[in-house]
């Protein structure tokens, strides 16, 4: 251990060489090492008394002090001086003092006079103050005595009144990384570069801990050591115990240290356990006393004029003065190896390790009270704050609630929910403490629904009237996430007729009947409730009113999008009810995103809602709407990117906790669909489970996206009846219009896949009628497409010649590309290569353009690029382009010999129609062509198919050609006219 204690000493042995040849030569001189414990300050004075007496040049007198006779005066010189009869044993007045000194230093001058002597005197700050007085003014008569005196004492001590003209004092600094690598690579660590940079920062330069921690890590634990990094390694990081580096801390801190660097050190270690992980030396001084950052505090002088230690704490006088310097005082290098040490886990722990509990607790409140007191920042006082019990005085709570507050402005949700839950353990006014219980229960709903609910119900428990109808609708909205709208509705139609002011009694069956659109059973009573308070409520509640009143009647199919937006933007200038204005925005964007007002709607959305990934606030139920109208509005854009990437975060908090938001999950799914992920896109519908009985909007999207899933899969039937299920659920509801689900055109195109064209017919049909009522390209638009796909005449190419028409000024890019890739096969298909080889052309590159992201950022680019890259080639919508654009070569490099494969196009469609049984004036009828037309082609293809009568041409061409309808598999659905009339 001496070893370690002396490494790195060669300027404490040259100045030792020269005083002690100075003292040899009849000059005395004083040398002070002023040292933290545990840096081998004694190791050091024996290792000099040993070299400047050998040989016998010198006299060595050793003197050690000890706390146990610091109380008795002129102990220490009594050591010095053990044949002396005249030493006193009490203290004596200055001038009986001054005359005892002086036969001391006759005494002294006598027993030197035929040899040097040297004096070495350790923990000298731990002598008597008679002893310490006279030391001083030892070194005031040394210049004429041939006298080495010695000393050591304890960095942070009350400095001697040492004569400056006769020596010197000097820190022994702690070991630097060169002399700890060295040590701990002579320990046999040479070629374990954690271990030996865990040395360098666990000791920080101090021999003891170096020595302690070198033991534990050639024990058996050695292997296996994986540190960290200085921020977070401790001893979970490193893989071991470290009993012997605990040891030496907890040795250090309960028998070496006096109280005041025993304090020091647990409050740094308290500093830098509660400084976030970024925070430097600033940061973790901020959370500390003043005495330490400063490193002086002036407290009462002894006789000498030497200050008594007031709150001096690790301080390390460079050069102590008999009086303090003027100015701020620096630094020392004691509190900055100290700061250094304790920012490391290891020490920390170990040093909070020996603390009480209620010394602890005290500390930490003594320095979130300083912080609070210097107008710290909310979050360094609340990080001493969450480990006092119970907080108990106001502004402990104050602070706890602004951390928290700004967490929630910086995104950081999951930080402020342990702040609100402390500050709520302490002594709260009953309308505080309701309304910190429902900011808490907002932020615990998507990580945890059941104790988000909870939460709710104590504050509503605890508010008063006003603050009743204020919690009440936040309780209805958990709920609805929860799963459980009809208990929503219970809840709010409680408290509505528990209360008797009929502002508020109004305000909560608005809310009520927002929320009871989850709820079909429900739904209509809602509505006719709106309708009676729409004719009587005030200017501030009539708007949702309204909205809610023209969401129903735009899904019954009584409105134009035309007669929507004429209701909807006069209102959305209007003043609204501050408790109901989130609804309001939400009813406002639901009915501005079904009339294709996308922009606008996504306006009221970021209005109301964070930036991804903060997440929104779940128990504000028009914030719910929002949150889906937001996502849909992405999805109708063709941004499927951004969809993803705003609403996963929201989707990953909340599943498994109770709370599953169908709606976003299905349109996030259908996202994936898009961008060519059909695997990502079943598991966010699989993470929803069952939905039971629930009669709600959101499961009826559920079952859209499903079927949506099926038919890109090639699942007609599972299509089919997902589709159908939709439609019920819509029709329960009253809802008829294709704006939100357009079962009817799916459930088309799925019938045409099966084989049934004329029930097909029937629901393209219908859902066109409604699309036109409604009136936007899109709904329109997208009917078409259904009915051409079901028409199976020459009727179908001019519906998709309409559609196409209607889709290439509007934003609906999804539409617009299937529709195209259905007109450019049937123009193929009617002989028109080359127009329709330019639309799929067309529709291909118009499908690669929204695999692209929405203006990355550098991060998304950096994020997507891998993905956008794969995705290009197997998004829905490209793969359907590509398939149809590989038909359309493969008809065009057919071969003319003979045979099926030399039938033109317009031969192949009358031949399978002959096939069928048709005669030449159906045949005419279908395909809109002269009597002459039809002989004349069929006539060509008897001549190349080598037949010449009708009955042989169905064994010919099951021989000669694929009579496969084809089609993109999972893309745009367009079925070739002719067989779809069979």
């Amino acid at each position: 251990m001496a070893g370690n204690s002396l490494v790195e000493r060669d300027d404490a042995w040259a100045r030792a060489a020269a005083a002690g040849a100075s003292a040899r030569a009849g000059t005395g001189r004083w040398l002070l090492w002023g040292a933290l414990p545990g840096m081998g300050r004694t190791a050091l004075l024996e290792e000099a008394v040993r070299r400047e007496t050998a040989g016998g040049s010198m006299e060595a007198v050793h003197l050690r002090c000890s706390r146990e006779e610091s109380r008795f005066p002129f102990a220490a010189v009594r050591q010095l001086f053990p044949e002396a009869d005249d030493v006193p044993f009490a203290e004596q007045p200055a001038a009986d003092e001054q005359r005892t000194f002086h036969r001391l230093l006759a005494h002294l001058a006598r027993r030197v006079a035929d040899r040097p002597a040297l004096l070495a005197v350790d923990d000298v700050h731990l002598a008597d103050r008679a002893s310490r007085r006279w030391i001083g003014y030892l070194t005031r008569r040394l210049g004429n005595l041939p006298v080495l005196l010695l000393l050591t004492e304890r960095s942070g001590s009350y400095p001697l009144a040492l004569h400056e003209s006769t020596g010197t004092a000097a820190t022994l600094e702690p070991l630097n990384a060169p002399a700890v690598l060295r040590l701990a690579r002579a320990h046999g660590h040479a070629a374990d570069a954690e271990a030996l940079d865990l040395c360098v920062r666990a000791s920080a330069g101090h021999p003891v801990l170096l020595h302690a921690l070198l033991r534990d890590l050639a024990g058996p634990a050695a292997t296996g050591l994986a540190t960290a990094g200085p921020a977070t390694a401790g001893p979970a990081a490193t893989g071991r115990a470290v009993p012997h580096y605990r040891a030496a801390i907890g040795d250090w801190l309960t028998s070496r240290a006096d109280p005041l660097s025993r304090q020091a050190c647990l409050t740094l270690s308290i500093a830098a356990e509660s400084a976030p992980q970024e925070a430097g030396r600033d940061d973790i001084q901020d959370g500390t006393p003043d005495g330490i950052q400063d490193g002086t505090q002036h407290g009462t002088r002894d006789r000498d004029g030497a200050d008594r230690p007031g709150r001096t704490l690790l301080t390390d006088p460079t050069h102590p003065r008999p009086h303090p310097r003027p100015g701020p005082p620096a630094e020392s290098p004691g509190t900055a190896w100290a700061v250094r040490l304790f920012a490391e886990p290891l020490a920390r722990e170990a040093a909070l390790a020996v603390a009480d509990p209620a010394e602890l607790r005290s500390l930490r409140t003594r320095i979130a009270r300083r912080l609070d007191e210097r107008g710290a920042p909310a979050r360094l006082v609340a990080t001493h704050l969450l480990h006092v019990e119970s907080p108990d005085e106001e502004w402990m709570i104050q602070s706890l609630e602004d951390a928290a507050e700004d967490a929630l402005q910086a995104g950081r949700t999951t930080d402020a929910v342990p702040l609100l839950r402390h500050a709520l353990t302490g002594p709260l006014a009953p309308d505080r403490r309701a309304a910190l219980t429902l900011r808490l229960g907002a932020l615990e709903l998507p990580h945890s629904a059941d104790a988000g609910i909870r939460r709710l119900r104590a504050a509503l428990e605890l508010a008063c009237d006003e603050e009743r109808a204020a919690i009440a609708p936040a309780l209805g909205a958990a709920l609805v996430a929860r799963g459980r709208p009809a208990t929503a509705i219970g809840v709010l139609h409680r408290e509505s007729t528990a209360t008797d002011c009929g502002e508020l009694v109004r305000v909560l069956q608005s809310v009520a009947a927002l929320i009871a659109s989850h709820d079909a059973a429900e739904w209509r009573g809602a509505v006719a409730a709106m309708r009676d308070l729409a004719a009587s409520a005030p200017p501030g509640l009539e708007p949702l009113a309204c909205g809610l009143i023209t969401e129903y009647e735009a899904g019954a199919g009584q409105l134009s999008a035309a007669e929507v937006l004429e209701r909807v933007r006069p209102r959305l200038s209007a003043p609204v009810h501050p408790a109901i204005r989130t609804a309001w925005l939400g009813s406002a964007a639901t009915l501005l995103q079904w009339a294709d007002r996308l922009d606008e709607a996504r306006a009221l959305a970021d209005s109301s809602l964070p930036a991804a990934p903060a997440l929104p606030d779940l128990t504000d139920i028009g914030r719910q709407c929002l949150i889906s109208i937001r996502a849909e509005a992405a999805l109708m854009s063709g941004a499927f990117h951004r969809l993803v990437r705003e609403n996963t975060p929201l989707l990953d908090a909340c599943t498994g906790h109770g709370i599953r938001m169908p709606h976003v999950a299905s349109m996030v799914a259908l996202a994936h669909c898009e961008l060519g992920r059909p695997g990502a896109a079943r598991q966010v519908l699989h993470s929803l489970g069952g939905q039971g009985a629930s009669s709600s909007w959101e499961w009826n999207e559920v079952r859209y996206a499903r079927a949506r899933l099926h038919a890109a899969e090639g699942n007609w039937q599972a299509s089919l009846a997902d589709h159908l299920a939709c439609g019920s659920g819509q029709h329960a509801r009253d809802f008829v219009s294709p704006v939100a689900t357009p079962w009817r055109s799916g459930a088309a195109l799925a019938l045409v896949r099966l084989g049934s064209p004329a029930r097909a017919r029937e629901l393209a049909e219908e859902e066109l009628a409604h699309a036109r009522v409604w009136g936007t390209p899109r709904t329109v638009g997208r009917a078409l497409r259904a009915c051409a796909a079901a028409s199976g005449s020459r009727a179908g190419l001019e519906l998709l010649e309409e559609a196409v028409s209607l889709l290439r000024p509007a934003r609906a890019p999804v539409e617009l590309v299937e529709a195209l890739i259905d007109l450019g096969r049937a123009r193929i298909a009617g002989g028109n290569g080359r127009k329709g080889r330019d639309l799929l052309d067309e529709a291909h590159a118009l499908a690669l353009r929204l695999l692209q992201p929405e203006t990355p950022t550098t991060t998304d680019a950096t994020r997507d690029a891998t993905t956008d890259t794969a995705a290009a080639g197997t998004g829905r919508l490209v793969r359907a382009a590509q398939d149809a654009l590989r038909a359309a070569s493969a008809r065009r490099t057919r071969p003319t010999t003979a045979g099926g494969a030399a039938l033109t196009d317009a031969e192949l469609r009358i031949v399978r129609l002959a096939v069928r049984g048709e005669t030449n004036e159906q045949i005419c009828a279908a395909l809109h062509l002269a009597r002459r037309t039809v002989e004349t082609h069929l006539t060509h293809a008897y001549r190349k198919l080598g037949v010449t009568r009708r009955t042989q041409l169905t064994s010919r061409l099951a021989a000669d050609v694929d009579t496969d309808a084809g089609g993109g598999a999972g893309g745009a659905v367009f079925v070739d006219f002719h067989d779809a009339r069979a």
